[in-house]
């Protein structure tokens, strides 16, 4: 069974930084395409960042936030991580963690499993 799980989500003050980790059970991430995407009420689930599989380790980032954000894997640790920096109020909402078993793919409806998600409130 397998069984995606974000953690490293909070609340963190405008221009402070994050880093979100995405665990996985039953997969070995280094053999997935591992994406981030985020979501706000109201509105669709958007991406964020993406890491090809370990033997590219190619990544792919939302062009606004190419920067700022940082897409990382430890295969040791079976994680991918997603570094936040300079954060701003608008980087406020619901981070998820998605796996495919190919490559990078823009549509969140490519993606075999989703973690539940983990919060990130920027606030003064």
């Amino acid at each position: 069974q397998v069984q995606v799980v974000e953690s490293g989500g909070g609340l963190v003050q405008p221009g402070g930084s994050l880093r979100l980790s995405c665990a996985a059970s039953g997969v070995s991430l280094d053999a997935y395409a591992v994406g981030w995407y985020r979501q706000v009420p109201g509105s669709e689930r958007e991406g964020v960042a993406c890491i090809n599989t370990a033997s590219t380790g190619t990544t792919a980032y939302a062009e606004s936030l190419r920067g700022r954000f940082t897409i990382s894997r430890d295969n040791a640790k079976n994680t991918v991580y997603l570094q936040m920096n300079n954060l701003k109020s608008e980087d406020t909402a619901v981070y998820y963690c998605a796996v495919l078993h190919d490559h990078c793919r823009p549509r969140p409806l490519n993606y075999d499993y989703w973690g539940q998600g983990t919060q990130v409130t920027v606030s003064s």
